[in-house]
Order: C-alpha cells, then sequence, then structure tokens
C-alpha cells in the first residue's frame, strides 16, 4: 500500500511540477510583456503634418537659423474623447551631441487644430499655451542649425493629453516628458531633414 502511494505521489509530482512551472513561465512572460508594451491609448496615432514640406523631405531654409528661423505651420487631426490638452516638443535626431531639443510647447487648448507659422517666442501666448527651454537655451522655437555635414532629422512629436499640466513656463523637455507620463492618449508625429548651406550657421 506504502508503494503504491508514493508511486500515484511520483506520478502526481510529474504532472503537478510541469503544469506548475507552465504556469509560471507564461505569468512572467505576461507581465514582461506588459511592461515592454505601452498601454493601450498610447498607440493611438494622430496624423500631424504641416503645410510647409511633407513626412520626410527638406525643411525649407526659412525655418532654420540661416532663414527666419520662425517655426512651421502645423495642422493636426482630431483627438480622443478625453482630451484636454496638446504638447509638442521638436528634436534633433542626428546631432552631435545626442538629441538636441529645438521647441518644448505645453498646455495647448484642447480646441486647438493647428498652429500658425511663427509661433512668437514668448513664455506664455495669449490662448494660455506655455512654451519651456530649448537647448539653446532660449524660450520658444530654435529652428534647425546643424552643423555642415549631412542632413539631419527634424522630428516634431504631438502629444495628446487628458490633462492641463500643473507646470510654469520654461521647463525643459525632460521635466514636461516626466509631467506626462501616464496622461497621454495619443501622439502625432512629423519628421523633416535640413542640412546646412555652404554659410555658416549660426
Amino acid at each position: 500500500m506504502k508503494v503504491n502511494c508514493l508511486r500515484l505521489r511520483y506520478r502526481l509530482w510529474q504532472v503537478v511540477v510541469p503544469v506548475a512551472l507552465s504556469l509560471v513561465i507564461s505569468v512572467v512572460a505576461a507581465a514582461c510583456e506588459s511592461r515592454e508594451q505601452p498601454p493601450e491609448e498610447a498607440k493611438m496615432m494622430l496624423d500631424l503634418s504641416s503645410p510647409a514640406f511633407r513626412e520626410g523631405s527638406k525643411i525649407p531654409a526659412k525655418y532654420s537659423c540661416q532663414g527666419q528661423d520662425v517655426s512651421p505651420a502645423l495642422c493636426w487631426g482630431e483627438p480622443p474623447q478625453g482630451t484636454r490638452s496638446f504638447a509638442l516638443i521638436m528634436d534633433d535626431l542626428d546631432a552631435p551631441g545626442g538629441v538636441f531639443t529645438h521647441w518644448v510647447f505645453f498646455n495647448v487648448p484642447l480646441d486647438t487644430r493647428d498652429l500658425p507659422e511663427a509661433v512668437p517666442a514668448q513664455a506664455q501666448l495669449p490662448d494660455g499655451s506655455l512654451q519651456g527651454k530649448n537647448d539653446f537655451g532660449g524660450t520658444g522655437y530654435g529652428g534647425p542649425c546643424p552643423p555642415p555635414g549631412p542632413a539631419h532629422r527634424y522630428q516634431f512629436t504631438l502629444y495628446v493629453l487628458d490633462q492641463m499640466l500643473d507646470l510654469k513656463a520654461g521647463v525643459t523637455k525632460e521635466q514636461l516628458l516626466d509631467a506626462m507620463r501616464g496622461h497621454i492618449l495619443a501622439q502625432g508625429q512629423l519628421t523633416g531633414t535640413y542640412r546646412a548651406s555652404s554659410a555658416s550657421p549660426k
């Protein structure tokens, strides 16, 4: 009888351990996948475009430090329900020292669907929108200004947020990203390129 019980226990052990191990592996894998994947809301994409240039094309010199150094007009589609504000970041993805931030813009009102050309470089706009500090050390937009060489990619990223942010004008990109964490409903991207002409950039 003891032998039969031992055999039964051994057989149960052979069945239970692989099943339990499989369940543990499945749970761990699911947990890892959930950490790697952003929330479903964050996957929503919004169309972001500009009448000044198409996705992947050259940004006109007018919007660079070799031109008038004004921001290009931008427009976007209808955001999802729950939207309370927008934020915008422009980065040079190919700067020699790493990503270089050209524009930090946030608390754009929820009924906004476009930005005009030449947004004033001031801390607060009449509609309440606020601007942060770019990596030139200034407030507002700073146009493409790469050193001589290959063209750089400039990425505009629009963030759709479920709240207005409790931030003051003059914040850095890192401070804005930290404040937006967990509040991004959707986002849109537009990338243009710019190569310095033979004239030296500012």
